[in-house]
């Protein structure tokens, strides 16, 4: 019968919760990000950036 790696079933579980952790810091910034802009939106007018036209030389 085949031994149990256990080293492997740690390694597992250890990139899960680092993989849960990053997910969850990124949804917490998304939240930050995301209330921030919405004060900035109300305090502020939005501004449309002016668009460049590209230089077309006839031919």
């Amino acid at each position: 019968m085949a031994k149990p790696n256990y080293a492997f079933e740690k390694r597992q579980r250890d990139l899960a919760k680092q993989r849960k952790k990053e997910e969850k810091r990124q949804k917490k910034a998304g939240k930050q990000d995301t209330g921030a802009a919405e004060e900035a939106t109300q305090e502020e007018p939005a501004v449309e950036p002016e668009v460049e036209t590209p230089d077309v030389s006839p031919e």
